[in-house]
């Protein structure tokens, strides 16, 4: 099966210059303005760095100090511990 979304797209800022060198290049290629826009924005993605996204397992333990050992025991016995 094959799903094919077309979409209308208005792009602000854009360079008219810029937009007319590259559709005249893209026209030279044989490529549709779109094909040509989705290829550059894909080559483009593929040069950017992926950034990972953060997550817990990144937080290294410390050290909170003398005395401070069973803090995590006293919390959960104060969140979970039953109630009468």
């Amino acid at each position: 099966m094959l799903l094919v979304i077309s979409m209308n797209v208005t792009i602000r800022g854009l360079d008219e210059s810029v937009f007319r060198r590259f559709k005249a290049k893209a026209i030279e290629e044989g490529m549709k303005v779109g094909q040509a826009v989705a290829q550059a924005m894909e080559t483009w993605m593929r040069q950017r760095p992926t950034k990972r996204r953060a997550s817990l397992l990144d937080v290294k333990p410390f050290n909170w100090g003398e005395g401070t050992e069973r803090t995590s025991t006293k919390i959960d016995k104060i969140l979970y511990e039953e109630k009468p």
